[in-house]
């Protein structure tokens, strides 16, 4: 079968890679998916290697990494336009009020990002003019659509007569008003996403997220875990529980704090003072394996469900997870001997202190939970997994 998986990347990621790289946008499209693949940032190209491995063959597209999108249609005879500087921060400004308005929950607010919304879908011919000669040139049997909420439902109707079978692909807040019904099948990590798209009557299946063991061997190499506590992840206000939590664990422990958003908090915020900047891909894991404890807290849209990646990339690194419990969490790991469940911030707290003074029970731990997330929740078995849900839909 071939596969066609798109996707998007944050803007902010985006700017990084290419900071780190000068001269990157110059370079063939296959130069520059190499390193956006190499970076590990994200799912990489978790999916279509192991797809590979399997001896099917896949593509991942970047939709919105322009340079790179720019490249494949020049490459292939396709003309664009090129955005100015200023249709550039509009198109930033729009991809972030999708966000917002996905993830807020004030009713009244979500009326005033319709059109701008709307308008996310019509500006930038150059996105969905490349999108679209893409995928009619793979001709996909399967196109995977993983940026439910960056790629429009309705553009991607339009494609169907060049796809065999559309299914999407979501764990995160919808935009409302959206109309799902062009997809033949979604797949989540999320039970509930899954339940969400049986009731609107378009076929849902579980398929969890997971760790790629090929990660430890592109990771430096540590003598020690130089960090005590480590937590990564977005700092905005739509993480409002867990920015309490943080909070109150910096006045009581020296906790260092990597992620986006820190701007949406006030100066008197006592995160500030422990926070490390941006840590994406290569350079996350890095920061997981350093560190002795990593912190987890889902978002509230999550549910009572734990999904994140966070759970396996942190135990896939050999790390101890404390994670917020959750009433299926014991379906992947068992609490207090693969990884250590909290239910308040004051337990939080209190099982920090006890691991930091117990290394042996914390190492036991962390080992324990590697060990599981290498024998049972690698790429490779979510893949071999999605691979047997579409052929029952193909």
């Amino acid at each position: 079968m071939k596969f066609l998986i798109l996707n998007t990347d944050y803007p902010e990621f985006l700017r990084w890679l290419y900071a780190q790289h000068p001269g990157l946008e110059k370079q063939p499209y296959e130069e520059q998916m190499r390193v956006r693949v190499e970076s590990l940032f994200g799912v990489a190209d978790f999916y279509s290697s192991n797809l590979r491995k399997l001896g099917h063959e896949a593509w991942d597209i970047h939709a919105n990494n322009e340079f790179m999108q720019k490249a494949w249609a020049c490459e292939h005879g396709i003309r664009v336009e090129d955005q100015t500087p200023a249709e550039q921060r509009v198109r930033a400004f729009l991809f972030r009020a999708r966000r917002i308005a996905a993830r807020t929950s004030l009713r009244y607010l979500k009326p005033l990002f319709q059109p701008v919304l709307r308008s996310l879908d019509s500006h930038e011919s150059w996105f969905y003019d490349v999108l679209a000669a893409q995928i009619k040139s793979y001709k996909p049997d399967i196109l995977l659509n993983q940026a439910m909420d960056g790629i429009s439902a309705r553009f991607l109707r339009e494609m169907k007569p060049y796809v065999g079978l559309l299914v999407g692909q979501i764990a995160a807040p919808l935009p409302e008003g959206e109309n799902y019904s062009c997809y033949d099948l979604v797949i989540s990590s999320l039970n509930s996403f899954v339940e969400h798209f049986q009731r609107q009557g378009i076929p849902g299946k579980l398929n969890r997220l997971g760790f790629e063991p090929k990660v430890l061997d592109a990771l430096d190499k540590i003598s020690d875990t130089d960090i005590a506590v480590s937590f990564i992840g977005g700092l905005s206000r739509a993480h409002e529980e867990r920015i309490r939590l943080l909070e109150y664990l910096c006045q009581r422990y020296k906790i260092q704090v990597w992620g986006n958003g820190i701007e949406s908090l006030p100066n008197s915020s006592p995160i500030c003072c422990h926070y490390e900047g941006q840590a994406w891909g290569r350079s996350m894991y890095q920061v997981l394996r350093r560190s002795k404890i990593t912190l987890n807290c889902h978002g509230r849209w999550a549910g009572p469900y734990a999904n994140n990646c966070r759970l396996y990339e942190a135990t896939g690194v050999g790390t101890l997870l404390i994670t917020d419990w959750k009433v299926n969490l014991h379906e992947l790991f068992e609490p207090g001997k693969e990884i250590v469940a909290y239910r308040t911030a004051e337990e939080c707290a209190e099982l920090i202190k006890y691991y930091l003074k117990h290394d042996e029970e914390r190492k036991a731990i962390a080992r324990a939970g590697q060990q599981r997330t290498l024998r049972e929740h690698t790429y490779f078995q979510r893949i071999q997994e999605l691979v047997e849900i579409v052929q029952k839909y193909l």
